[in-house]
Formats: C-alpha cells, structure tokens, sequence
C-alpha cells in the first residue's frame, strides 16, 4: 500500500467560536443524512440551525474522499426508489432544490455468488419476478407469495414510522390499529417467514442475497426489515451523478439560505443540562453554544453514553433502555484505485455479493468462531463505473470498493492509538485482510491483476476514529427484532429540548436516515406546521 496523504475533498466550513451566528433556534449534532435532512426541512420552515459535524467533511456515511488521484464513497453503495418519483425520490429532489441527479446501474444490478452457484437481480418488479422463476420454475407459487407480501409491508412500514411521531397517549390509542398495520410476517423473523413458502435453500439465499445492507442474516433478522430493503431496491439501484459527496453538498444550501451553517471539525464534547433542561451543547475547546433545542444524529449509544450528564441519563430511565439494545456488524473497507477506466477494464455496474453457501447463519457463525475461515460475506462495488462523470473528474482511473464484516474486538486494542500511527503490527494486520479480500476480488475480475495502482484497508476504528461510532457500527443499532420493539427509541426524548434523528430513530441506511429526519422535524414542529410542507415535497 502507497503512503496515505490526506483527501482533498471536503465540504462545510471549518469551525471557529468567532464563525458562529449569535442565536440559532437548533443546533444539530452530526451531519449524516438525519442530521442534514432535519436541519434542512427546519430551514425552510423558517429556524436557523446550526450543524456540528466533527469530521474533516460533512456527510457521515454520505460522504466521499480523494487520494492520491482516486475518488470513494463510503456508505453510499447504491440508492434504490429514485428513478421513478416515488416518496423518497420527491424528498431527495426537495432537499437539493432538483440538483441531485441519478444515474441507473446495470439491469442485473446485484449478482449473488453462493457457493459454486450464480444468482442475480433484475431491476423492476415484473422483470425480478420473471428473472426468478427463471432460476427457480418449480417455484412460481412460492416467488409470487413472496411478492405480495412485500407489496403489504409498505403498510407495516408506515405504522412503525407513524407511531415514531405520535405523542404518547395517541400512540397508545392508536395501539390496536399500529398492531394490526403490523401483523403477521413483519413481526416474525425472514428465515421462518420464508421457509414457509418454500423448501429451495437457494431460493431463500437469493431472496436474502443483500442481508449485508443490514448487517444480519434471515435467521437473525426481522422481516419487516428484510422487506423494507428488498422494497428499496425492487426497481434496481442507482448512483448520486458527480459521487456520493454530491447529497451533503446538494443540501447544505438551503440550511445556508436560512442563515445557518455546517461546521466541521466541530466537536460537540458534552450536551448542556441545566435544571433538568436542554440548555446548548459546549464544544471541544471549550466554547458553548446556547440553544434550547438540540438534535442528536450522533447516534443514541454516543448521545446517551458519551454526551449527556450520567445522572440525567440514570433519571429519566435511557440507561435501563439502553440494554435492550445493541450496536450493528462492524466491518473492513477496501479502497482501490486502478490504471485504466472502467470501460477499459471491463468493471460493471453491478454489485457482487459473494457467500461460501447458502447457509448464511451457519457462514457467519464459523467465521465469527474462527477467523481464518471464508468471510461471510463480501460485497464488491464499482463506485467509478457506476458514476457517468467519474471519468470527467478523473481521467484514465477507476476505482473499486470491497466491504466484509469485521468483529470489533479484532482491533480494540490499537482503540487508543491515533490514525496513521498505530503501529507496524496494526499495519501488517490490516495487510493481510486487505490481501485475503483482494483474492476475492482477482477470482471474480481476473483481468485487473497489474493494474491496481494503490489500495488502502479502514477498520471499525476506522469508522470509529472519523464516523465517532464508537464501536464501528456500520448501521447504527443492529436491527433486530427487539431493537424495532423499542417504543422509546423515536424523535421526542424525555429530557426536554433534546430530540433523535438518524438511523437509530426509523431505520438503517441512507434513505431510512433521510426519512428519520423528516419525522423529528414533524415531531419538533408538530403535524399542522409541518402538513404545507409535506405537500410541498410530495405534490
């Protein structure tokens, strides 16, 4: 691996006490698609918001970053729903004012390799039902079961948002209703809801074949969850034109128009409670910035762990919750940058998800009893291939991404150390699972041997160190089951003044993020105030 220089692709506007606007009505911890959406629909609302982000660049997992001549995403693989003007499509073009464009992927937009078999996916409901009963004709009866009951979750799917927003009393009258809107299969978990349409082991794993855009595999998933993902991406994938960095800097604007601003290397150390109340937050030199209302999309383990006085954590019974509940998958990122463009090298538009077998539980648990045994999963993207204006910013180069699950407790003991300098035996660990996930890579695309120019491996303390997920949580809170059960974990706290948003609030991923941000500001401002806007958005 080359020597690391620092990337030169940053947005937002470094922070400085002096740089800070006198009175803002909010302030909002973390510049993630929670973050960013609920501070820009504030803005139009009329609220100055201040955003503190303590990366060196705005975005969280939304972000990408330049070196040494090549360019990555780091979260945003793929986003599905916005090549049609679905719900999510309409926020998106609100959020940026129309200046964030998509270009589609492949048709075969994701392929499963399970053990010695191929299976794909194929944009559009009509064409991915055809396409399975192709790879699977005995089993037509089974595939369509299955459809139907992805065409009634979207149903399970606003209940459990609509109860994020509801005050207490109404949520509680509104129980048996929310109970009925979620029934059967969405309270069960995928592995039994799908072995019950059918005995095809190759067919649930093709079914199942993106558990990793959760971190968690059908017999350890809700399939509410399964189907919320399978749903997003039912009409195939796409990717922001311009890179991933495009969605954070397509929406800092409005926030700007209104008089606020995103800071970087704006580090919130503690949120200020005085006399049982959200007073402001104090900064990492020591400056506070006084505000009323604060919004943690830092994450609920950071807000409630690490931000808040521990006392009001122990009063108002968040430490108790907390138990219940626990941080998603860990994970290594292999960054790589070739000599030749994409269409020289024959990179495609479509995502690799490699498996040892169909057995997806049983591979997870080998590899997390012995860690020399076959990865799990890894996922091979195509970020400069999937971008038409790649070539435009970087001419003559491609690049490729590799992410595989990682245990945390595999890198805690450098936890310490700072970036870049955590020693010759971190280095050479990271190395070798760097070189093992090359080999996936070379097996697949044999013809790139020679022609990677560099490639650099992150870790959870990666994700820890830059992302402040102190575990190096991919997805925020695993979501399992018991962790959507949790009444408590929705945009209102019980500490006044301070409010959620992020993936932790709704659900994980980009888009459930960005929808998270749109039920704290609901939740903030109330239904009537918020009722013009969302006609607004979705007119």
């Amino acid at each position: 691996m080359a020597k690391m220089s620092p990337s030169t692709l940053r947005i937002g506007y470094r922070y400085r006490p002096k740089r800070l606007a006198p009175d803002y009505d909010a302030v909002v911890i973390g510049s993630g698609m929670g973050g960013l959406t609920t501070a820009a629909l504030l803005s139009d609302l009329g609220w100055k918001v201040c955003v503190l982000e303590q990366h060196y660049t705005a975005g969280g997992f939304t972000h990408s970053y330049e070196r040494n001549g090549y360019e990555w995403d780091v979260g945003v693989h793929y986003i599905g729903e916005v090549g049609a003007p679905t719900r999510t499509r309409k926020m998106f073009d609100y959020l940026s004012d129309g200046a964030l464009e998509w270009a589609p992927m492949d048709a075969e937009y994701d392929r499963f390799y399970v053990g010695d078999k191929v299976f794909n996916a194929i944009a559009g409901k009509k064409e991915f039902r055809d396409n399975l009963v192709r790879q699977f004709p005995n089993e037509t009866r089974a595939i369509d079961a299955y459809l139907k009951l992805l065409d009634r979750s979207g149903d399970a799917l606003s209940a459990f948002g609509m109860a994020r927003t509801m005050p207490e009393l109404v949520r509680w009258l509104a129980k048996p209703w929310i109970a009925w809107r979620q029934r059967g299969a969405y309270r069960r978990n995928t592995w039994d809801v799908l072995s019950e349409l059918t005995d095809d082991r190759n067919l649930i794993a093709t079914l199942c074949g993106q558990w990793g855009d959760m971190g968690l595999p059908p017999k350890r998933s809700p399939f509410m969850a399964h189907a919320m993902i399978a749903r997003h991406y039912l009409y195939g994938g796409f990717y922001p034109i311009g890179g991933a960095w495009q969605i954070a800097a397509s929406i800092i604007p409005k926030i700007q128009a209104a008089g606020g601003e995103v800071f970087t290397y704006a580090r919130v150390e503690d949120i200020i409670v005085e006399n049982g109340k959200v007073t402001g937050v104090e900064m990492q030199d020591g400056h506070r910035i006084e505000c009323d209302c604060v919004i943690s999309s830092a994450g609920v383990d950071n807000t409630f762990n690490h931000l808040l006085p521990a006392a009001t954590v122990e009063r108002s019974g968040y430490r108790q919750h907390l138990q219940n509940v626990r941080p998603s998958v860990a994970h290594l990122g292999v960054y790589i940058g070739l000599q030749g463009t994409a269409e020289e090298l024959g990179l495609p538009r479509t995502n690799f998800w490699i498996y040892p077998s169909n057995d997806y539980d049983a591979s997870l648990d080998a590899f997390l009893d012995d860690a020399s045994d076959a990865f799990p999963v890894v996922y091979i993207s195509f970020p400069s291939a999937k971008d038409p204006d790649y070539e435009n910013r970087h001419p003559g180069t491609s690049t490729i991404e590799i992410v595989a699950p990682a245990p945390y407790e595999w890198f805690e003991k450098w936890r310490d150390a700072t970036w870049g300098k955590r020693g010759d035996d971190y280095e050479a660990f990271k190395q070798a699972l760097g070189d093992r996930l090359m080999e996936y890579l070379y097996d697949k695309l044999p013809q790139i041997c020679g022609k990677v120019d560099y490639f650099e491996v992150s870790t959870p303390l990666s994700t820890n160190w830059f992302g402040g997920y102190q575990r190096g949580e991919l997805y925020g809170l695993e979501q399992s089951g018991q962790r959507l059960s949790q009444k408590w974990l929705r945009p209102k706290t019980k500490i006044p003044g301070l409010w959620l948003t992020g993936q932790d609030v709704l659900t994980c991923g980009v888009t459930g993020a960005m929808m998270a941000g749109m039920i704290t500001t609901m939740s903030i401002v109330g239904t009537r105030k918020m009722a013009p806007l969302l006609n607004q958005i979705y007119a």
